[in-house]
């Protein structure tokens, strides 16, 4: 096993949680609208008091076990200041925000590096409003587009979520090219860290793969079951190409990931990454949302292994999801616990809240939303700790504690 004292070391989805990485959520949020909401991927507009009174015990939750709390956008100033790249970062990051106008690119830069770091990356995180800058401009385009849609560039609200723009994976890290165009440029972040913050920068983490490959993934569908097996969902959000493209590059940079499953889940919001739906939370347990299931209780499973031919992989197609775990986590029986119980009303309502999108943090401990009382009773008799947080705003983003967090270093199972 590889050396632990690494800045990313996650071998496993259960091992003793030891740092993660989160976003406080912010003014982005109280930037959303009805009119804008749906295209920034939110199905409602949470409350940002209550909201950051929840995720700050989620966090207050993680410490009181043990875990490192790092912040996304500390990290990201941090790594600004350390590198001197504040102003290629804005630029880059104007250069991705759709901002055709070189009166409106120059006023924004001005803006933006007139402020001190950790405020600017809270700024842009937030958005800009189009009457926070004077813009001096004859172009009837500048001008005539004032007063119409609000922003010169528009708010992350799903940066909360940080599980998504990347994935810690062995010693190394995925850093994702996202689906929808709500979610791009939050990679940037990530990649500002991974390049440049002085906990990151020496080199001792791999990037499997990086913002700019033409496939999208997101990191609520890559799953570290254990060592040697990776569960990747082709979903709404990560394409079957990808999960290949990661694979070839795992087996062909020598990491000790033998074995990819890539799951096949429904095309659909509710169900939009594989963790929303299906996560690990003891060595031999899962949640599972019944919905995934079809009659006979199958689900598309194809697992990837090394091939002898050059650029391929060896691909397997199973439908028996638990004899394709069992096998690649080398046990006798697993159990996959129901959303709900797999009750009609209860686990789509459940599902609907992230019942099945739990966060382990040891083996057989795991945090999860309050709300979802019927899959946390369920849990407890199943013989798992249950440690709940509060969820009423927090569930709006349709998100949950896995979703929230990004775990950068974990305990080896053992």
């Amino acid at each position: 096993m590889n050396n632990q004292t690494k800045p990313i070391h996650v071998f496993s989805e259960i091992g003793e949680l030891e740092t993660v990485l989160l976003k406080r959520p912010g003014k982005e949020i109280e930037n959303l609208t009805p009119d804008i909401m749906e295209r920034l991927l939110f199905d409602d507009i949470p409350h940002l008091p209550v909201i950051q009174k929840e995720h700050d015990k989620f966090a207050d939750a993680l410490r009181d076990n043990g875990v490192e709390v790092l912040y996304l956008e500390k990290l990201s100033a941090e790594a600004l200041d350390a590198s001197g790249t504040k102003e290629s970062f804005v630029e880059t990051m104007l250069e991705e925000s759709d901002i055709p106008s070189k009166n409106v690119f120059n006023a924004l830069k001005e803006y933006l590096l007139s402020m001190d770091t950790l405020e600017m990356v809270e700024k842009i995180m937030a958005g800009v409003r189009k009457n926070e800058i004077e813009v001096e401009s004859n172009h009837l385009a500048d001008v005539s587009d004032r007063d119409q849609y609000p922003f010169y560039m528009d708010p992350m609200p799903n940066l909360y979520f940080t599980r998504d723009p990347g994935a810690s994976m062995g010693n190394g890290m995925t850093i994702n090219n996202m689906t929808f165009e709500a979610r791009k440029r939050e990679t940037l972040f990530l990649e500002t860290i991974m390049r440049h913050h002085p906990r990151f920068e020496n080199g001792e983490c791999e990037i499997w793969r990086d913002r700019h490959v033409p496939t999208n993934m997101e990191g609520g569908d890559e799953l570290i079951l254990n060592d040697k097996v990776l569960a990747i969902g082709i979903s709404q959000r990560t394409e079957a190409k990808a999960v290949e493209d990661l694979a070839l590059e795992l087996f062909k940079k020598g990491s000790s990931f033998e074995k990819v499953l890539a799951i096949k889940i429904p095309n659909i919001r509710a169900m939009m990454h594989l963790d929303t739906v299906f996560t690990m939370i003891d060595h031999d347990k899962f949640t599972i949302h019944p919905g995934i299931l079809e009659l006979d209780g199958s689900i598309d499973t194809y697992i990837l292994e090394k091939s002898d031919q050059e650029g391929q992989v060896k691909i397997t197609h199973e439908t028996d999801l638990e004899k394709v775990l069992k096998d690649a986590l080398g046990v006798e029986s697993i159990e996959l616990i129901q959303c709900g119980g797999g009750d009609a009303i209860a686990a789509p309502r459940e599902q609907w809240n992230d019942g099945s999108n739990t966060l382990a943090i040891a083996p057989g401990v795991v945090v999860t939303y309050d709300r979802n009382y019927v899959s946390n009773e369920l849990l407890r008799e199943k013989g798992i700790k249950v440690i709940e947080v509060e969820s009423s705003e927090l569930s709006r983003g349709r998100g949950g504690p896995r979703c929230m967090s990004m775990p950068l270093v974990r305990k080896d199972i053992k």
